[in-house]
């Protein structure tokens, strides 16, 4: 696991609980001692001190001292980077090294047969489509094809050559010119 997927598996520990929730829903507002705190929430000044100390952790808590209390405050520039974490491309990230192909695999494996023809054609739809996709691999980008050309290929895979057909396309995984014209691999 990479260090900032680390970092974000123990940001979102630390906001785990519903008390952790309240610490910082009330240091948004101002700041806090840790006396205050557990009087708020009717908690024991041990139990908030361990809150703030899992808050602090991750770095959107800090404490100053005032007197004889430490005065907690939220940390801004943490919420700020908290956003940055909720990108697109950064939640994408944390998936790195997922296998995104194994349910297609374990669905081609179970309806094939070992000469890669199809037992059946799925009647889920998410099967289905794992199964138009292993069937569009034989055609090639950008070639055209006469429907007697695609109906080979299918014939490989499955007598009903019609239906196969008829789902690449509605999936659009292949367009066609016409009833019965060409056919080619769209870029999907």
């Amino acid at each position: 696991m990479s260090e900032e997927n680390k970092e974000l598996l123990a940001f979102f520990k630390a906001l785990a609980d519903a008390n952790r929730l309240k610490i910082v829903g009330l240091l948004a507002q101002r700041p806090y001692s840790g006396e205050e705190l557990a009087a708020l929430l009717g908690l024991k000044a041990s139990t908030i001190s361990h809150h703030l100390s899992r808050l602090a952790g991750v770095g959107l808590v800090s404490a100053r001292a005032e007197g004889y209390y430490s005065v907690y405050h939220l940390e801004e520039a943490a919420l700020q980077k908290t956003r940055l974490l909720f990108s697109r491309t950064d939640l994408v990230s944390v998936a790195a090294g997922v296998d995104v192909d194994g349910y297609d695999r374990k669905v081609i494996r179970d309806f094939t047969r070992p000469d890669g023809s199809l037992k059946e054609i799925p009647a889920q739809r998410k099967k289905l489509e794992a199964i138009l996709r292993y069937v569009a691999r034989d055609f090639e980008p950008g070639k055209r094809y006469s429907e007697k050309q695609v109906n080979e290929i299918l014939s490989r895979y499955h007598e009903d050559t019609a239906s196969l057909r008829r789902e690449l396309v509605g999936a659009k995984l292949m367009e066609r010119e016409g009833g019965g014209g060409e056919y080619w691999k769209t870029d999907k």
